[in-house]
């Protein structure tokens, strides 16, 4: 992260989604931009609708307000670990997150279960935190064939027991936590030997919604913090592949007229399929060769109910489609 680059890029991959459709999408861009970054993934249980629990803390139901969750996550990854079982990430985009270290980007451990870590970590004694950290050590290996050189903790949560972990495996350097730069950590009367690279920048997520702040003038509001604190030396600004590679992309090239035309049209578009539906379905009668028709009847909405379960997998599970079309995919480009 440090090479070249007066801002470290770290890019943290939560959740399945984030990693089969953000990831490709970011790792493209910088290729293009010939931009270096860090990927750190996730390689074990999506348990994203878990984090469900945290609607009680302080701040968060207004951070799912400004953020747009659904928008970004998606409903079927809102249900893992809660109504859907949690796919295992590591298993089933493995392939994606070789890809990534096989173009020539750095790879690192973010953990192994992205809620339970960022949950319970803080409060956690030795034996769970070995216990996971190495789970997620595990994990990484079965997916590189080889261990991670650093470890970025989920949700910059992290203990001392972490901290004794990451320098016991011979990790290289971490990015555990926030701050305003380079440090090596103290773990009781000594200094770690594994050196801190903390976030300094604040991210996409934290600004959206606040001081007017919206997606088109996200990308300068960051800038002119980087800005204001490069006399402080390395800068380090963390991405999600979730966000920044889903409906934030843009923010890296943006476009403020295509932007506005985008946005204008969504907008048009539901106004005039609100008109459209109050007219049929709450409009008045004015032909009275319409009035004789009847509601479906009970077989007429037995036809329809196969459709209407067909329309509901599709968007619950699009890859069960989606799967079989990607052999011809590469044909077709």
């Amino acid at each position: 992260m440090l090479e070249r680059a007066p801002i470290g890029l770290k890019v943290d991959v939560d959740t399945l989604r984030g990693t089969r459709e953000g990831v490709p999408r970011l790792m493209a861009l910088f290729k293009r931009l010939g931009v270096e970054a860090t990927f750190y993934f996730s390689v074990g249980p999506d348990h994203t609708g878990r984090a469900l629990r945290r609607v009680f803390r302080r701040g968060f139901a207004r951070k799912v307000a400004r953020t747009s969750v659904f928008k970004h996550y998606g409903l079927k990854t809102l249900l893992y670990g809660v109504l859907l079982p949690g796919p295992d990430i590591g298993r089933a985009a493995g392939d994606v997150m070789r890809r990534v270290r096989d173009a020539g980007f750095e790879v690192g451990l973010h953990t192994f279960d992205h809620v339970r870590w960022q949950d319970g970590v803080a409060g956690a004694g030795e034996a769970w935190t070995r216990r996971e950290f190495e789970r997620g050590l595990r994990a990484f290996e079965r997916v590189f064939g080889a261990p991670p050189d650093s470890h970025a903790a989920a949700g910059w949560q992290i203990n001392a027991h972490a901290l004794a972990l990451e320098a016991e495996y011979g990790l290289h350097y971490a990015s555990d936590t926030r701050g305003s730069g380079p440090f090596f950590p103290l773990l009781g009367d000594r200094a770690s030997a594994v050196l801190q690279l903390p976030t300094t920048l604040p991210t996409f997520d934290e600004l959206l919604g606040r001081d007017g702040i919206d997606e088109h003038n996200i990308a300068e509001a960051v800038f002119r913090r980087s800005a204001g604190a490069a006399a402080a030396g390395v800068q380090v600004f963390t991405l999600h592949a979730e966000l920044e590679g889903g409906q934030l992309l843009g923010a890296f090239e943006a476009n403020s007229w295509v932007a506005l035309f985008a946005t204008t049209s969504l907008i048009l578009g539901a106004a005039y399929m609100l008109y459209l539906y109050r007219r049929v379905i709450f409009g008045k009668l004015t032909r009275n060769d319409l009035r004789g028709l009847l509601d479906l009847s009970w077989r007429e909405k037995l036809i329809f109910a196969p459709l209407v379960a067909l329309v509901f997998w599709m968007g619950i599970y699009p890859a069960s489609f989606i799967d079989p079309m990607k052999p011809a995919m590469p044909v077709i480009r």
